[in-house]
């Protein structure tokens, strides 16, 4: 039997990551992240423990890694749906929908993502997130930033303050709302992407306030 090629070699490594990171999400979602062990995730992928050993410093990366790459999935289906975005404006509506839409799906994942990285550590740099920012950067490139590298990291801000807002215990703040605010910053239309119901929540508030201005006339 002749050797396995490099490629083979690669693809095989690459889907053994996938199902490890994908163990992952599951695990946390179910359990919450102190009651998913590594352990438990090797058991669940089908993989030896010295996988996770060689390629993340421990739980945590592997956590941010795999949250990272759920994104990345969701990201690039937006983006890739049909029929294909024309204007630069679709793309980064498809974006902004695409992060809001799986803080409101993965709820729990996320708010155990953003907990990660708002501690002292912060980000983990791994491939994963680097292909994140790279998607990130590309729809603000499409939709004619200026100074795309900048523009991304202030759009990464402003969707982190967007997914945590949704994520407050007892106070979220609802998704149109959010995803409003972020359509009037980039010169969206709120028919643009995915809208989360049919009409511009600050339409109807614009509506409700004139109404009880002639009401008081």
């Amino acid at each position: 039997m002749s050797p396995r090629s490099a490629s083979v070699n690669e693809a095989m490594r690459q889907r053994s990551i996938d199902r490890l990171l994908q163990a992952t999400v599951e695990l946390v979602e179910e359990r919450g992240y102190e009651a998913t062990t590594l352990a438990d995730i090797t058991r669940r992928a089908g993989s030896a423990r010295g996988l996770v050993s060689y390629y993340y410093s421990g739980k945590r990366a592997l956590v941010q890694s795999a949250v990272h790459r759920l994104m990345n999935q969701e990201l690039t289906a937006a983006l890739e749906a049909e029929p294909a975005p024309a204007e630069g404006d679709e793309v980064l509506a498809r974006a902004i929908d695409a992060i809001l839409g799986l803080t409101v799906t993965h709820t729990k994942l996320m708010r155990i993502h953003m907990a990660q990285i708002l501690a002292d550590e912060g980000f983990i740099q791994c491939p994963e997130q680097q292909r994140l920012a790279a998607l990130l950067e590309l729809a603000v490139t499409r939709w004619g930033a200026q100074a795309p590298q900048e523009e991304y990291r202030l759009l990464r801000a402003l969707l982190m303050g967007a997914t945590v807002a949704l994520l407050l215990p007892g106070a979220p703040m609802p998704v149109a709302r959010l995803r409003a605010e972020l359509f009037q910053r980039y010169g969206l239309n709120w028919q643009a992407g995915s809208p989360p119901c049919p009409q511009d929540p600050r339409d109807q508030q614009d509506r409700s306030g004139t109404a009880r201005a002639v009401e008081g006339s």
